[in-house]
């Protein structure tokens, strides 16, 4: 691999940051020297170890189908998501949002259990420790070094503890999320 002359940073780093692998590796020190001369340098590719793959999951549409057409049924929410609320006022707008949120959460009440992440109030100072889940909790802002880490909760996080969803017939299609309506 060959690269464009180094600049006077990259050359102080170089030498005064590896005196001692110039003494044991002549390969490091023949880049070291080349440096000072402004040669163009060339060194074995390093060698990296590719990252372990991980499998993907995927996840299976069922329940979240079911779960969308409940939300559709009790609350109206495919139907809202869809409509353009630009021309209605606001109180409009407020008055559709109380009913779609009534349904919505009748929904999530009679479905699920869901809880907080975290139990602290919000605004709450807390400490993630090393090892924390990080799945469960995303640390923002600026994120330097090894935890333990310490901020402020902005948000608990909600997590399902459990579900109830209701069991269907092997006929019922998921992808229907709300049937056409004809009146006769």
């Amino acid at each position: 691999m060959t690269t464009a002359a180094p600049s006077v940073f990259q050359r102080t780093l170089i030498a005064f940051g590896s005196f001692r692998r110039i003494f044991k590796d002549p390969d490091f020190a023949q880049a070291v020297a080349q440096l000072a001369t402004n040669e163009d340098i060339s060194l074995p590719a390093p060698v990296v170890a590719p990252a372990p793959a991980i499998p993907l999951a995927t996840a299976a549409p069922d329940a979240a189908l079911l779960l969308l057409g409940l939300l559709q049924r009790e609350g109206r929410l495919v139907d809202f998501l869809h409509e353009n609320i630009q021309s209605y006022s606001d109180q409009e707008v407020g008055a559709a949002a109380r009913v779609v949120h009534h349904g919505c959460q009748r929904v999530l009440h009679e479905y699920l259990t869901i809880t907080p992440v975290r139990d602290e109030p919000e605004g709450s100072r807390v400490t993630l420790q090393r090892g924390f889940d990080a799945s469960a909790i995303r640390p923002t802002g600026q994120v330097v070094g090894e935890p333990p880490f310490t901020g402020t909760l902005l948000h608990r996080g909600w997590r399902v503890a459990d579900t109830r969803l209701p069991q269907l017939t092997s006929t019922h299609d998921l992808r229907i999320l709300a049937a056409a309506e004809v009146e006769l």
